[in-house]
């Protein structure tokens, strides 16, 4: 691997105004897809070459899908004559300039006329660097793959353990956060413990197997209508997942997870999906920024600068329809990428911006085979076979590429019939920093 001394950021230079797009995610494609031409040079930093459908990243987790089915490399998708003038770079963003046009690399910086800053979130611990540090988070695709590898390994070793506390504690699964992804995992470890689990591993009891979904508030996707609430916590109760609302995790070690109220559960495996907090880069000043986001008008310029945009969940832009800014979903970023790209073109022809309105089409969540929930417009609350029909199409029609969404359905069509989950490999073993016991065994006992 080269060293960053011995590299270059390598974008030729340009008399066309440079935008600068920091993030892959959907509101950073769909502007890029609208905006590259002849008009302006376009240029995307990302730590990763690939863009993410990360509302199926659970079922990576849970071993439904291969993460190549839910994400495209970002070269790929930009890789046509029609996209001239685009260039990717796969480096990581240490600081942005905003009074200077300058934004650094870890291998260089390099000037902007126009800057948008597209970095989505991060998990939110809220200070506890114990859960952090302990914890599974699940917003990229490595940590899915890192999920997965545990709760498989914690299966492996419940065969094989002696010990009854042990073996019940490497069975219990506490995920934290009741909002889409946690009721959607939750959902689909049940649904596993029902009809796959049982099969891979004859010798086990899994009646001993716990699921945990702890929510803080009082109801679970706390996000979606009460009527949605109500149904998924029907679902989830039917398909045996225990509940607790109005519960907030004080610390877990590794082994033990503790409540605010002193109640302790052994556990191996604490999911964190409570929270997610701004990924912000350093260099914007603190005014520009509030409740760990962006702080940017309806036409998405950061406050202070005309220059500067910030679009997606990093962006907290007040409406009065909105005064804690925009759902923290795909569509407000997607309607705000294509926008922006209409109004820098604006710009350029010295024409009034066009303000951002959202147009709310409707929050899903899938609780399992047959079970989901729809809140849709106009007041209209679904559950059942018909909002997972719904789920189904609106989840395969938003992945990018043809290949990625035969893959998907075709998984879903054959997992309908069979309540097969075909991707349960642990190709890389998990080993969580500081368990030394368990990489103790995997190198034992895992490798020649």
């Amino acid at each position: 691997m080269l060293e960053p001394d011995q590299l270059s950021l390598n974008i030729p230079d340009t008399t066309k105004p440079r935008v600068i797009i920091i993030g892959g995610g959907f509101g950073g494609i769909n502007l890029a897809k609208k905006l590259s031409g002849k008009d302006f040079q376009v240029i995307m930093f990302d730590k990763q070459n690939y863009h993410g459908f990360w509302p199926l990243l659970y079922q990576v987790a849970t071993a439904g899908l291969e993460p190549d089915s839910i994400a495209e490399p970002l070269r790929k998708m930009f890789g046509s004559d029609d996209y001239e003038d685009f260039h990717f770079r796969l480096v990581k963003v240490t600081n942005i300039n905003p009074e200077g046009r300058i934004v650094s690399t870890i291998i260089g910086d390099i000037s902007y006329d126009y800057l948008v800053i597209a970095t989505g979130t991060k998990p939110n611990y809220f200070g506890n660097d114990q859960i952090k540090k302990f914890s599974f988070p699940l917003k990229q695709v490595p940590e899915a793959l890192n999920l997965r590898s545990q709760m498989l390994q914690c299966f492996e070793q419940a065969s094989m353990s002696k010990n009854p506390e042990t073996r019940r504690s490497l069975m219990n699964f506490v995920i934290v956060g009741g909002g889409p992804t946690g009721v959607e995992l939750a959902g689909a470890l049940a649904e596993m413990k029902r009809h796959v689990l049982p099969t891979d591993y004859p010798g086990l009891d899994f009646n001993q197997m716990n699921i945990i979904l702890v929510e803080g508030m009082d109801r679970v996707l706390p996000p979606m209508s009460a009527e949605a609430s109500e149904k998924t916590h029907k679902y989830l109760k039917e398909l045996g997942v225990e509940m607790r609302l109005n519960t907030l995790v004080e610390s877990y070690d590794g082994e033990t997870a503790t409540f605010k109220s002193g109640e302790q559960i052994r556990t191996n495996t604490l999911i964190w999906a409570a929270g997610v907090a701004g990924a912000l880069i350093p260099g914007l000043p603190e005014t520009s920024v509030e409740r760990g986001r962006i702080l940017v008008n309806d036409y998405s310029q950061v406050l202070g600068y005309d220059n500067v945009f910030a679009i997606g969940d990093i962006a907290f832009m007040k409406t009065p329809d909105f005064p804690k800014g925009h759902p923290g979903v795909a569509q407000p970023a997607i309607q705000q990428g294509k926008l922006l790209s209409k109004n820098l073109k604006r710009i350029l022809r010295k024409e009034p911006l066009e303000p951002f309105k959202y147009k709310d089409k409707g929050s899903l969540a899938i609780i399992g085979r047959n079970r989901a929930v729809a809140d849709l417009p106009g007041n209209l609350h679904f559950g059942g076979f018909f909002a997972w029909a719904i789920w189904l199409f609106v989840h395969v029609m938003a992945l990018v590429g043809f290949r990625n969404k035969l893959v998907v359905l075709s998984n879903w069509v054959y997992k309908f019939f069979t309540y097969e989950n075909g991707t349960r490999l642990i190709i890389r073993p998990f080993v969580r920093k500081g368990d030394r016991a368990k990489r103790k065994f995997i190198n034992k006992y895992g490798e020649e």
